[in-house]
């Protein structure tokens, strides 16, 4: 893995596998107890939860660094068939997901016209089919030209349509206007899609970012000075998203330029780091365990979910039976945050079991 001419990093599939763990764990609570580090900013702010998906972003570009290089043998017709068809079913996987189960307690179909249609893997489904389409007719220098003027673009447009708070923003005028309220996400009692239709447009950016980052390895290889730019290129990142804090807040929720910059800085200096570990300094403790979780990515994603829908919907003596599994095996001798935080680690490692048990069995499920 340390050889350059490696077209593959196992800290690339490392830092999947991890991103993915975490998610699950910031999923899944239990309770309504977590610990601010696991909890998403309200709304300006930045938190380790934020890092979540964005990174999930990032990762998928440097996962497409080696698709692109396959597609590069291929013609137009081949190239487009594929990451249309690949975008189409992650995007389609994840309005399904929020579909399931698809009858109500009546066992009447659940309507087409309460069902939200953005989300993670909608969004994870559209950046990837725009960055594959940037990177393809543009290269390197395109994706950076696209990148510039889609974070000042999308600053612009947030300041000209709206302001920057949850009720007057430009995010949430877009997504009534062309989505309606039925369709939105409405976790927090209004409606309001944190992956909303706008705000996919500066999130393209960390799946390029993640892309180029994958490219400057393969092509340098790792060595010191390899990860030296990268982690000047993190700090780099960091110092203009705290920097355009001031003017343009860091924003989960918006997925601001500055929030962008900020994720964007993390990632570049994580990726530096277990490139270091593992790849350079051949550190191999532990990685197997993310290893896991990053060949079956997809599938483990809507296991978690769909096993948190199916939970919610058995209930026990009256109450749900995600809810009696958190009180009875953890909240029942645990202080309220350390319950939630078993659980979810809990919930975690019985997905981490599957994915397992698939690896073992060489079941891989890919789109």
């Amino acid at each position: 893995m340390s050889n350059s001419a490696s077209p593959r990093y196992l800290a690339l599939d490392v830092f999947r596998g991890l991103t993915l763990a975490l998610m699950i764990i910031v999923n899944t609570p239990g309770g309504e107890n977590s610990y601010a580090p696991l909890e998403h900013a309200v709304w300006h702010g930045f938190t380790l939860t934020d890092l979540v998906f964005p990174s999930f972003l990032f990762v998928v570009g440097a996962a497409m660094s080696l698709s692109m290089k396959k597609f590069a043998v291929h013609n137009e017709a081949y190239f487009l068939k594929h990451v249309v068809k690949r975008g189409a079913l992650i995007f389609l996987c994840g309005y399904v997901l929020y579909w399931f189960p698809f009858f109500t307690p009546d066992l009447t179909l659940a309507p087409f016209a309460n069902t939200r249609v953005m989300g993670v893997l909608q969004r994870i489904g559209l950046c990837y089919l725009f960055a594959s389409l940037i990177v393809r007719y543009s290269g390197l220098r395109g994706a950076a030209i696209f990148s510039a003027a889609a974070l000042l673009g999308y600053w612009w447009i947030l300041a000209s349509f709206g302001d920057y708070t949850p009720g007057g923003n430009a995010v949430l005028k877009l997504d009534l206007a062309l989505l309606g309220a039925p369709h939105m996400y409405h976790g927090e009692g209004v409606a309001f899609d944190p992956e909303g239709i706008l705000s996919t447009l500066p999130a393209i950016v960390n799946v390029l970012a993640g892309y180029a980052a994958a490219v400057w390895l393969r092509h340098k290889g790792p060595n010191q000075r390899t990860l030296a730019a990268l982690v000047v290129a993190g700090a780099a990142c960091l110092l203009l998203a705290y920097g355009w804090n001031a003017l343009l807040p860091i924003n989960k929720k918006l997925w601001t330029g500055s929030f962008v910059a900020c994720t964007t800085g993390f990632d570049l200096i994580i990726l530096a780091l277990l490139v270091g570990v593992i790849d350079m300094a051949g550190l191999r403790f532990g990685t197997y365990f993310f290893e896991v979780l990053g060949k079956n990515t997809l599938f483990i994603y809507l296991l978690a979910d769909v096993a948190v829908i199916v939970l919610a919907r058995i209930h026990v003596d009256g109450q749900m039976l995600y809810r009696r599994l958190y009180e009875v095996l953890f909240l029942s001798w645990a202080s309220p945050y350390n319950a939630s935080l078993l659980f979810a680690v809990a919930y975690m490692l019985a997905c981490w079991l599957v994915a397992y048990a698939m690896d073992r069995k060489k079941i891989y499920i890919k789109l």
